[in-house]
């Protein structure tokens, strides 16, 4: 059994403690923003001149699970392929994860539009061919409040939980908020939402079921009540945009607190001076040992003591920026 095996049997028979907190890296962007979200390759001082190439971020990858910190790694198809076949999750006890379907609304190619029409459902990775290597992928959906659009989606969804049984797969759901203006009063849309993940599950059996959710943070009373709805249902967020440091940790503790046991960030890891110390500090976060302020001071000396320099000041990234976190930091 992986790390992630374990922690979702002790959170499911409800013995959760947080330090069975699940957190996962998001590194699978290059089936959407592709070349340019593989980041800056920064030197220490914080200059950059240019993109880092895949073999440069595959050496980042390949960091965080020897890190051993992270209890699952969302990779491309291509990439897991690569790593699983050099033998980088060999008495790992980081699970490796593919990206199953790449629907239109995370095609956010340098100069392209597609994500500015509502999300229709594709899917570029087989199943059958990446068996071999993983045996765990994430699905996603997005709900528009478009009656065709949302039924093609689920149709969808609906094929792909067909196929992922022929070929032993099992998956997580990531649910993301509506990419196109759908119509709701912004203080209902985060409880449309709960409403779309409960009802599209409710017609399935506990075999069909994702092993657990991604979803957009969207405050806490919608996160308190899609958590204790359905106890058999394990809670994640996603991490969004970059932010400050200081929104990556305050997300983590507000997402635990309120009921999520599941963080999966790409942009927030990814994007860091320090992905490695990102990470290290997270799973302190995550374990109510270091509140969101605390650990953003943790981070800048640990930056220190690297010689790296930070992009943005203390007092800056200290600063709780992000909409749905401020009420409640």
């Amino acid at each position: 059994m992986t790390r992630l095996d374990t922690k979702l049997a002790r959170i499911l028979a409800g013995q959760y403690r947080p330090s069975d907190f699940i957190i996962a890296d998001a590194k699978d962007p290059d089936m959407g923003p592709s070349i340019g979200s593989a980041g800056p390759h920064r030197g220490a001082d914080g200059s950059w001149s240019r993109l880092r190439t895949r073999g440069e971020f595959l050496d980042q990858i390949r960091a965080i699970v020897k890190q051993d910190i992270v209890d699952v790694m969302l990779v491309s198809a291509s990439n897991v392929e690569v790593l699983v076949r050099e033998g980088l999750f060999d008495g790992s006890a980081v699970k490796p994860a593919i990206r199953a379907n790449d629907t239109t609304d995370i095609w956010v190619m340098r100069g392209a539009a597609y994500a500015r029409s509502p999300s229709r459902p594709f899917r570029s990775a087989s199943l059958a061919h990446v068996r071999p290597y993983t045996d765990l992928g994430l699905y996603s959906v997005t709900f528009n409040h478009d009656l065709d659009a949302d039924i093609a989606s689920l149709e969808a969804f609906k094929s792909f939980r067909a196929d992922a049984a022929a070929n032993g797969f099992s998956y997580f759901l990531e649910v993301f908020n509506p990419n196109v203006d759908a119509r709701i009063a912004p203080d209902l849309l985060p409880h449309y939402i709960n409403d779309c993940i409960a009802r599209c599950l409710a017609g399935l059996t506990a075999a069909e079921r994702p092993r657990f959710l991604k979803i957009a943070y969207n405050g806490p009373k919608a996160l308190e009540e899609l958590a204790s709805y359905d106890t058999s249902l394990v809670v994640g967020v996603l991490g969004g945009g970059a932010g400050t440091t200081r929104d990556c940790f305050e997300l983590l503790a507000q997402a635990e607190k309120y009921g999520a046991r599941v963080a999966l960030f790409g942009r927030k890891i990814n994007l860091a001076e320090s992905p490695l110390a990102m990470v290290a500090t997270m799973r302190e976060v995550a374990s109510r040992n270091l509140s969101s302020e605390e650990a953003v001071r943790t981070y800048h000396a640990e930056l220190a003591r690297a010689g790296i320099r930070p992009m943005r000041t203390l007092e800056d990234d200290i600063q709780v920026t992000e909409a749905a976190l401020k009420s409640a930091a």
